[in-house]
């Protein structure tokens, strides 16, 4: 491991944690040279798992590009990073869960959007209005409706 400071392949871990539900670990570093501390991530290395598209083509999931896709969603929201760090990791996680090969990309749109729906209602919207491609208002407002109806049906078991 390099020194970000001064490029020093000597550095010593000073303590590491783990992160993201134990798929990856933090570790805090030390320089030897220059006493300069910083932070490494290490990451689990799993089997590669395939998104099969809409159009009938395959590509590697990118928890990366899932979590672009809830934070452009969020923009603008009162949504934390940690938040969305922890929707994205939860989802990768029932993903991995459900298959170890291959999986349809609108089954991912349905691990995020409940999860979306709780922290958040405009994201949910956005993030729906993408995924569901929503071609019409009569579309959206449909979408709007079952929400408001979801909702309703929580309160009234709450209560």
């Amino acid at each position: 491991m390099l020194c970000p400071k001064c490029q020093s392949s000597q550095t010593k871990v000073i303590d590491s944690r783990s992160v993201d539900d134990d798929t990856s670990i933090r570790r805090r570093r030390e320089c030897l040279n220059c006493g300069y501390r910083f932070n490494t991530y290490e990451r689990v290395e799993r089997t590669p798992l395939l998104v099969v598209k809409r159009d009938g083509t395959r590509e590697e999931f990118s928890r990366e590009k899932l979590l672009r896709g809830i934070i452009r969603s969020a923009e603008k929201r009162p949504i934390t990073r940690e938040q969305m760090e922890r929707l994205a990791s939860d989802v990768e996680n029932d993903i991995r869960n459900y298959t170890d090969s291959e999986i349809p990309s609108e089954q991912i749109g349905e691990y995020v959007m409940p999860r979306l729906l709780e922290l958040d209602e405009v994201s949910y919207i956005r993030f729906a209005s993408v995924y569901r491609q929503f071609q019409s208002r009569e579309m959206f407002m449909k979408e709007l409706e079952s929400m408001m109806k979801s909702q309703s049906e929580v309160q009234e078991s709450d209560e």
